[in-house]
C-alpha cells in the first residue's frame, strides 16, 4: 500500500513476533514504511514470546517491545515468571498486554492477580500499561482505581466498550485504540467511538495478525493496514487523514515516549 502523504503512523498494538512473520519481517516492515507507518508496539502475551520480542526489537529500527503476560495466559504469573518480566521491563515502553477478560478458560482471581501484579511492576518503573479488557470493563477500572493506574496511564488496546465506559478510562489518563474494526461495514460500536471520542484520547493499531480491516478481511492483518484505519476515523470526523495521523501519533508517543 502506497500512503497520498507524508504520514508518521505508529501501529500501538501489531504481533510480529508471532510466527506468521517469522520468515517476511523485513516485507511486512517495508510495505508498512510504505503506507507511511513508522513505528511499531509489540506487546507480550506469552513469557516464551519474550526472548523473540526483545531479538526483532534489537535486529529491526523502529520496533519497541511492551512485555508482559496476557490474561489467557494468568495461569503462569509465579514468582519466577514475574521475577523474569522485572527484569526485561525497564527495557520496554509498556507492560502489557494485560488485563482481564472472562471470555478465557482461566480463573479470574488468577487474572486479577497476574493483572495486579504487573501493575505494580508498571508504577514501580514508571511504565505506562497496555490493556486488554473484554466483559470486565467495571472490575477493571476498579483495579486500575485501586492500584493507582492513573499515575502511569496507557492505553486500552483495541476497546470494545461504549462511549461513557471509554470516558472512564480516558479519566484515568488512558487513551482509546481504535483497530481494523472501525472499518468493518456493520460494526457500529468502534465508529461510534470514533467519531464521539474527543481525537486527543484516541491511538490507532492493527492487532496484526488479527482483526484484518476491510477490504482484506479474510487476510492476516499487517501493520501497512494501518492506514486503512485512519482512513476510515477521518472519513467518520470528518478530517483530513494527515490531522488525525498528526494527533494519533502525537498522543501515542506522550503516552509510550518513543
Amino acid at each position: 500500500m502506497q500512503c497520498e502523504d507524508d504520514l508518521d503512523l505508529i501501529d500501538t498494538h501489531c504481533h510480529l513476533d508471532q510466527d506468521i512473520f517469522s520468515v517476511r519481517l523485513p516485507r511486512v516492515l517495508e510495505a508498512a514504511r510504505q503506507a507511511g507507518v513508522r513505528r511499531f508496539v509489540v506487546p507480550g502475551v506469552h513469557p516464551g514470546d519474550w526472548g523473540r520480542m526483545a531479538a526483532i526489537a534489537r535486529s529491526h529500527d523502529g520496533i519497541f517491545p511492551a512485555f508482559g503476560i496476557h490474561p489467557m495466559h494468568a495461569d503462569l504469573a509465579d514468582g519466577a515468571t514475574l521475577s523474569q518480566l522485572a527484569v526485561l521491563a525497564p527495557g520496554a515502553v509498556a507492560i502489557g498486554e494485560i488485563g482481564l477478560d472472562p471470555t478465557y478458560p482461566i480463573r479470574l482471581e488468577a487474572q486479577e492477580y497476574a493483572f495486579r501484579e504487573q501493575l505494580r511492576l508498571a508504577l514501580a518503573l514508571g511504565l505506562p500499561v497496555l490493556l486488554h479488557c473484554r466483559r470486565a470493563f467495571q472490575r477493571t477500572l476498579h483495579i486500575l482505581g485501586e492500584e493507582n493506574a492513573d499515575r502511569v496511564g496507557g492505553i486500552m488496546h483495541a476497546f470494545s466498550g461504549s462511549v461513557e465506559m471509554a470516558l472512564e478510562f480516558i479519566r484515568l489518563g488512558f487513551a482509546i485504540s481504535i483497530s481494523g474494526t472501525v472499518t468493518w461495514p456493520n460494526a457500529l460500536r468502534p465508529a461510534k467511538l470514533a467519531l464521539e471520542l474527543p481525537l486527543e484520547s484516541l491511538v490507532l493499531e492493527t492487532d496484526a495478525p488479527d482483526m484484518t480491516p476491510h477490504p482484506f478481511r479474510g487476510q492476516p492483518n499487517q501493520p501497512a493496514y494501518l492506514a486503512c484505519v485512519l482512513g476510515s476515523v477521518a472519513l467518520i470526523r470528518g478530517m483530513h487523514p494527515q490531522e488525525v495521523a498528526r494527533q494519533t501519533t502525537r498522543n501515542a508517543v506522550t503516552i509510550l515516549s518513543i
